[in-house]
């Protein structure tokens, strides 16, 4: 699998760290690409775009997944390629 997952959080936020457990459990029944977890607040362009819509996950730079995780919609994303 190709491409690059990054998963936008903040510290203490607790929506982030449900998202995270939720697509650890995805990523143990699908060949997902490796997983870079990075703080919103660590990129200017990061927390102009997404500050407010945490956790986001990115895939190669494009967000897939903003504030809950669709783990259907996941699983097709990545079974089509």
């Amino acid at each position: 699998m190709s491409g690059r997952l990054t998963l936008l959080t903040r510290e203490g936020c607790g929506l982030c760290e449900e998202f995270a457990l939720e697509l650890q459990d995805l990523r143990s029944r699908l060949a997902l690409p490796e997983l870079e977890t990075r703080d919103v607040d660590s990129d200017p362009e990061w927390l102009r775009r997404f500050g407010h819509q945490i956790p986001v996950l990115l895939w190669d730079g494009v967000p897939i997944a903003v504030t809950r995780l669709d783990a259907g919609e996941i699983e097709r994303l990545f079974r089509v390629r």
